[in-house]
């Protein structure tokens, strides 16, 4: 039996380079906000990798804010974007991360914030069109939410499209970028997202860290009270280990992008052609099969057996030592399947499994191949 992680979009494995920063990290045990030389040395990782990623995203050091994770920075915006900056109205989907959706639905049920959701096409896109006639439909003040990258159907948001109909109609625009920092360029000037969110684990990182990006003047103000670190955003001491891991995954991350994600796309490209040679009947949901549309980082597809057969599927695949997700991640045990499978498949087609690979660096094609494999043994027998 072989061991193939084909889980990336849940969660990658840390490079090597990252655990050596963390461990050398450990031993610089001052408080980064502490005035003697252990807290300046601390401080001055800390502040090292804020200017890491603001020059990379060509955006002003004080815009990057770290968090715990993506969950946080989403919570942390969305929130404090309705007490802070005057939001009225929010308009996201219903296909969104849960650290978003359930976030909105507090929100409308606490805060009395008017929800809207964008309509969505058969893929799972928002439309457009749509979004501009919600955008218009009155003079409240209005936030949309829509992520980047899809994390189950590895969608492609036309991010620019929508931060233009945000600016024309005076909206915020925050993006869940949490699948796709790390995987795709970004520069803030070209593309004016108001507020953004990202997690180090998604990107060859430790877990625990993230950022989010706040578009300097928006005025948000902190939603943990307590110190002034963060340049007054995010009150706790700052996990300075963990600060030091997310900056060498970055650097890691866009030094080696154009190489890695050229490998990449030769994997997921290999694992569309060949699954569809064997497994005949096999669909892929969303646009994860059109190399163009969707991420190189993952595929979302639909195998041809009943119901019945596919309560098995996960336990087969897992004995045989593959992983991979039925869902996201943080649904795993709910019991309800996929909120983003249930918003665009027919009855019928949910009848039948759906499982996400995710690729990364570590993957191989003979890994591929083992896992196409196995799926065509369970399909046929």
């Amino acid at each position: 039996m072989k061991n193939v992680y084909l889980d990336n979009a849940a969660t990658t494995q840390v490079r090597e380079s990252v655990i050596c920063k963390m461990q050398e990290a450990l031993s610089t045990y001052g408080n980064p906000s502490s005035t003697h030389s252990f807290g300046r040395s601390a401080k001055t990782g800390v502040e090292s990798a804020r200017k890491t990623i603001a020059k990379h995203m060509n955006a002003h050091p004080s815009e990057i804010i770290f968090t715990s994770g993506g969950t946080e920075a989403d919570n942390m915006i969305l929130r404090c974007a309705v007490r802070d900056l005057g939001v009225k109205t929010i308009i996201t989907s219903k296909i969104e991360h849960h650290a978003v959706t359930h976030t909105v639905e507090e929100l409308e049920e606490k805060q009395n914030v008017h929800v809207i959701y964008v309509n969505l096409d058969g893929y799972g896109s928002p439309d457009l069109i749509h979004l501009e006639e919600l955008l218009k439909k009155d003079k409240s003040k209005k936030l949309v939410s829509l992520m980047h990258v899809n994390n189950e159907l590895g969608n492609k948001l036309d991010i620019d499209a929508v931060c233009k109909l945000c600016k024309d109609n005076d909206a915020l625009f925050h993006s869940d970028t949490v699948q796709s920092i790390g995987h795709f360029t970004w520069d803030m000037e070209q593309t004016p997202v108001d507020f953004m969110a990202a997690a180090a684990h998604k990107f060859h990182g430790p877990k625990g860290v993230g950022f989010a990006y706040i578009k300097k003047n928006t005025g948000l103000k902190p939603m943990i009270a307590g110190g002034a670190q963060e340049r007054g955003c995010r009150a706790g001491t700052e996990s300075y280990h963990n600060i030091v891991g997310l900056e060498e995954a970055f650097l890691n991350a866009y030094d080696n992008l154009e190489e890695e994600k050229a490998y990449v796309i030769g994997l997921k490209k290999h694992f569309i052609e060949k699954v569809q040679k064997e497994i005949p009947g096999v669909q892929f949901n969303g646009l994860s099969g059109d190399i163009e549309k969707s991420t190189y980082t993952l595929v979302n597809m639909r195998l041809p057996v009943d119901q019945q057969k596919a309560l098995m599927l996960l336990f087969h695949l897992d004995i045989k030592g593959i992983a991979c997700s039925q869902g996201s991640a943080c649904q795993s045990g709910s019991g309800k399947g996929s909120h983003v499978l249930n918003e665009i498949l027919s009855e019928e087609e949910r009848k039948q499994p759906s499982l996400r690979f995710s690729f990364s660096k570590y993957n191989t094609k003979d890994e591929l191949d083992y896992t196409i494999g196995v799926l065509k043994e369970f399909v046929e027998k």
